[in-house]
């Protein structure tokens, strides 16, 4: 007999952790199940200590786009008819690099060996997140897997889908800005500089932006690496302040205030918590234990606050929609069509249509915000150039207008 430590999630939602005595990992999953608890993560009693380094190299193994594909082969595979174990061995080939081979590997070998394909999932050490190992076994509980794994692949899709068009949006951006701060530190650095003895030699009265171009290009100079090295390690400290979980939720609290970012980060958080619920409650994974799953996809403390508070007042027996405007963290339009949800009995389909909702009006958001900004930027290139190149031209003409009097 071992010791396996584990966490699970009671009827009720409860996040329960403890230890249990076992020959194998699948039979602490077995009894957990057997007292109607849902398993989260089983684990070795003993090999706690070095689980979280190895799990660093193990996350490698198989990306986002690996695992994308792995769940849509998968389920295609087990529509088509094929078994579970015949399936696995056809993906074993999948992956282009050995590691992600050996992966699929151990799942295949786990589920010849008598495991349930959630268990063998979980024994992947974190490279299966929470939401895919649970979506996988409330479908192995209710005799569908194929189905959890066809609505689990497409909210993988969905995700992957809105990350690369954030990416795609945001690429050519932050490219112009690093692009547009270069040359002008590069201008005022290194070019400004070189007229500076010339124009205070010569016998003109030099413009007030002038001398201010000058100062700066001479601050530049002198003091900009130690100023940059000194930014980047204030960055770097408040990042690691930002980490602890009083300064996070302080600032994810602000930050939900703010008048026009407030709205869009709400917006964005409130579509990935829908979807992740809606897609739960889909596969028969009941309310509270989906709420305590959902809340782990929540990257914004306060609203992840907010979730709780709502998931303590559902317990309590209120409605969700009631519970989740209790906190008045969530969008109004969010609230009132889980209400809608709630009232016909379609609460899991009625999620997913907020997460669509929310998914593209946060996608047009961005593209406004990031239309408007290439612009700016552009113009605001344009602006310092101008400036840099009136305060040297301006008293260059100035000189060649007194020599030529002369």
């Amino acid at each position: 007999m071992a010791l396996f430590r584990y966490t699970a999630l009671s009827p009720a939602g409860e996040t329960l952790a403890g230890t249990m005595e076992a020959g194998r990992a699948e039979d602490v999953v077995a009894r957990l199940q057997e007292q109607g608890h849902l398993p989260v993560q089983v684990a070795s009693g003993d090999a706690a200590g070095g689980e979280g380094v190895a799990a660093l190299f193990r996350r490698a193994a198989l990306d986002d786009a690996g695992v994308l594909q792995f769940t849509q082969q998968l389920a295609t595979l087990l529509a088509a008819g094929q078994a579970l174990d015949r399936a696995l061995g056809t993906l074993v080939e999948l992956p282009e690099r050995p590691e992600g081979r050996r992966v699929i590997e151990r799942i295949r070998d786990a589920v010849r060996g008598g495991l349930p394909l959630s268990a063998a999932l979980e024994q992947q050490h974190g490279l299966f997140p929470r939401l895919y190992v649970n979506l996988v076994r409330a479908g192995e509980a209710g005799g569908g897997l194929q189905p959890a794994l066809a609505r689990l692949a497409d909210h993988l899709e969905r995700s992957a889908a809105l990350r690369a068009q954030l990416v795609s949006a945001l690429v050519y951006p932050v490219l112009l800005l690093v692009m547009v701060g270069a040359v002008i530190v590069l201008l005022l650095a290194f070019v400004v500089p070189q007229f500076d003895e010339l124009l205070r030699s010569a016998e003109v009265t030099l413009p007030w932006y002038t001398e201010a171009v000058l100062a700066t290009g001479l601050f530049l100079r002198t003091w900009g690496l130690p100023m940059f090295i000194a930014v980047g390690l204030g960055l770097l400290a408040a990042l690691r302040h930002l980490r602890r979980p009083g300064p996070r939720a302080a600032f994810d609290a602000w930050l939900l205030d703010r008048p026009r970012l407030g709205p869009l980060a709400a917006r964005f958080e409130t579509a990935r918590l829908a979807r992740t619920l809606g897609t739960l409650l889909g596969n028969g994974v009941p309310l509270l234990a989906s709420l305590g799953i959902a809340r782990q996809s929540v990257a914004n403390v306060a609203l992840g606050e907010a979730l709780a508070q709502a998931t303590e007042d559902v317990k309590g027996g209120q409605g969700l929609g009631f519970a989740l405007a209790r906190t008045k963290r969530f969008p109004r339009l969010a609230v009132q069509m889980v209400q809608v949800g709630e009232e016909s009995g379609e609460l899991g389909g009625m999620l997913l249509k907020v997460a669509d909702a929310f998914d593209a009006e946060t996608r047009r958001a961005l593209e406004r915000a990031l239309s408007a900004l290439v612009p700016l930027v552009t113009l605001l290139m344009a602006v310092v150039v101008g400036i840099v190149i009136m305060a040297v031209l301006v008293p260059i003409y100035q000189l060649t207008s007194n020599a030529g009097v002369l």
